[in-house]
């Protein structure tokens, strides 16, 4: 695992590549790889890297790494499963290509001079990577179908920057850090920044699966190399979808156990990481190293299931617990890992789980994508509940029932029946698509506009809504049913820009590299073609994966309800951290962004503090898009033009 920058010059620019700091873009990324540093320039481009030994360790790996006569030359983040068979596949070295290494960075290199960019889809992986091609004088950007390694982009009229994180490209002083107000405005609904859109100004992500190439004369060309096919057998029986699925995964977990250094599993003592280490132990020579994290509140705390598991299969298992005093510690500095405002409550226990581990792997193995491709999570219940709750009267449901609803006390535990039930009632009378996004959103249209300064309320008055990033991929051809585009809704939006992100930038933090063999393509694309009654039969999520591996795990594990990795800081924010979020959401500092009306925020905040209403995400919300605004904004404020 690596980090990789670069820059492109546009043919007639005045700048030439000798003025372009590759050197300090490739040193933001030294946590990425601390094991090699490279970089080359010519003419038109600039590469760099820094690199991760994770297969062949010795310098016969280092980057960027050219072909034979130097004409082809790439800079590469990522790894590649398939490599080995690829090589024979294509006949690479009957065909006279001279290996000087055993990584998988050399096998792309020939096979890119071979097929050119339709390699991209037969490669099974996570990558993000970009091939200088000198004849054509043209460069090629890709990244890996689930977006499990990141690629930003900023292009001006003189070059096209490129990195594995933002950091890297606000490392050159022509490059100016401005918010994106749309961004902001997608960011208060999710806790996270949706789409290929960042939360700077001018600086996007190639969306996963999707292959750019770009000349010296700034001609772009962009396409689809991945996705399911959504190829549907009716006539499939439940017995062969569970025999291939369990076949499918086994094949997956033994792809990613490639390495040349000591892989682990983080184990949450959910069904998809218990099921990792199931299938890890049947594989590894000795025992399995896993890692888990845990809380103080019992609701939110599965460290009880992580040891069944671990007791089962006699793991080398470590555990760390989440205290509010850590979290204080490491607010806002996890942000400088993510560049961008980012309120998953998982992303801070992500981040000691990784810390523990590094101490003794070099790659984890994570649980990330079981849910989407098997229909695990609660708003597919909703979905389906929803369609019931339809047909009784109006009057019952909101005359009588909602009301009732309602009422209910706030409670600040996890996924508590008041908050299911007060957020399953306003979805009931949606479309799909957009009932999906109510049962995930944090602030609704209304709420989010109460917030807004009156100067930031007119940029926004013609803001694009947030639902076109659900609205898209719902109508877009290929799921059969309603059930299957809600599930490709979640692995298009919800798995890249929320989950991969902070699965590659804590784990990176501590130059840990992680892999996900739920989103194995091979997989995830029978997955497709199973009817989602066989998924989903009336309420009953991963039915697939639950028989799949019922003989391996114990009951405890297989019938336990999702929970989710989160941290418990509604209550947190009305005691131990009460203080942190009075002086970052305070007036005075609300004021000073220019974003925010202080008055509204203020409301907001009180009567979260009162208990009337649980405002945690929000909150949480607020306070890191505000630390992201003093860690990288002049002054800690919007500068309006």
């Amino acid at each position: 695992m690596c980090g990789i920058a670069g820059v492109l010059r546009f043919a007639g620019s005045p700048r030439e590549t000798s003025a372009i700091p590759i050197d300090r873009m490739t040193d933001t990324l030294a946590h990425r790889g601390p094991n090699d540093r490279g970089t080359w320039c010519d003419e038109f481009v600039a590469l760099g890297h820094r690199r991760l030994s994770v297969i062949d360790l010795s310098s016969a790996g280092h980057q960027p790494m050219a072909n034979e006569d130097g004409r082809v030359r790439i800079t590469y983040n990522g790894e590649l499963y398939n490599f080995r068979e690829l090589a024979a596949r294509f006949q690479l070295r009957e065909k006279g290509h001279v290996f000087r290494s055993a990584t998988d960075t050399e096998v792309l290199v020939h096979l890119y001079e071979e097929l050119g960019v339709d390699m991209a889809r037969h490669l099974n992986g996570m990558f993000a990577l970009a091939i200088w091609d000198a004849a054509a004088k043209r460069l090629l950007l890709l990244r890996d179908p689930f977006g499990v390694k990141p690629l930003f982009i900023q292009r001006d009229a003189t070059c096209v920057r490129f990195a594995s994180e933002i950091k890297a490209i606000l490392a050159d002083p022509a490059v100016r850090a401005e918010p994106s107000l749309q961004a902001l405005h997608d960011f208060l609904t999710f806790d996270y920044v949706p789409g290929a859109q960042s939360a700077f100004r001018g600086i996007e992500e190639l969306p996963p699966g999707q292959w750019m190439t770009i000349d010296v004369h700034g001609d772009t060309k962009t396409g689809t190399f991945w996705e399911p096919s959504y190829l549907v057998d009716p006539a499939v029986r439940e017995a062969d979808a569970v025999r291939g699925a369990r076949e499918l995964m086994e094949q997956a977990v033994r792809r990613q156990l490639v390495a040349d250094v000591p892989v682990g599993v983080m184990l949450s003592g959910g069904l998809d990481s218990s099921t990792l280490v199931a299938m890890m132990s049947h594989h590894a020579s000795e025992p399995v190293h896993t890692y888990s994290v845990g809380f103080e509140d019992p609701s939110f705390n599965e460290l009880p299931y992580a040891r069944i598991v671990a007791e089962q299969y006699r793991t080398v298992a470590r555990e760390v617990v989440v205290t509010p005093a850590r979290v204080r510690e490491l607010l806002p500095a996890y942000l400088r890992f993510i560049d961008e405002p980012y309120a998953d409550g998982s992303a801070i226990p992500t981040y000691c789980v990784c810390e523990m581990a590094k101490d003794d792997v070099v790659v984890v193995l994570s649980g990330e994508g079981g849910d989407e491709c098997f229909a695990g999570y609660e708003t597919y219940s909703a979905f389906k509940a929803s369609q019931w709750a339809r047909r009784a009267p109006a009057w019952v449901r909101n005359g009588v029932v909602a009301p009732l609803i309602r009422r209910l006390p706030v409670s600040h535990k996890k996924l508590s029946l008041e908050f299911r039930l007060k957020r399953f009632l306003g979805g009931i009378d949606r479309d799909p698509a957009r009932a999906h996004m109510w049962w995930r959103i944090v602030l609704n249209d209304a709420e989010k506009r109460a917030l807004y300064s009156p100067r930031l309320r007119e940029a926004l008055a013609d803001a694009a809504p947030p639902d076109r990033h659900f609205t898209t991929w719902f109508d877009r051809p290929g799921p059969p049913d309603d059930l299957a585009r809600i599930m490709r809704i979640d692995a298009s939006v919800f798995l890249p820009d929320d989950l991969m992100i902070k699965n590659d930038r804590m784990s990176m933090a501590h130059s840990l590299e992680a892999r996900v063999p739920f989103t194995d393509p091979d997989l995830v694309d029978f997955l497709s073609r199973v009817p989602s009654s066989i998924k989903m039969p009336g309420l009953k999520k991963k039915n697939l994966m639950k028989q799949a591996v019922a003989g391996m795990l114990p009951p405890a594990i297989v019938g336990k309800k999702k929970v989710g990795l989160e941290m418990p800081y509604s209550r947190w924010f009305r005691h131990e951290l009460r203080d942190v979020v009075e002086s970052t959401l305070g007036a005075e500092r609300i004021a000073a962004t220019g974003l925010f009306d202080p008055a509204a925020v203020s409301a907001l905040v009180a009567r979260h503090m009162e208990g009337r209403v649980d405002h945690g995400r929000a909150i949480w919300g607020l306070l890191n898009y505000v630390m992201w605004m003093d860690l990288y904004l002049p002054g800690g404020r919007w500068n309006a033009a």
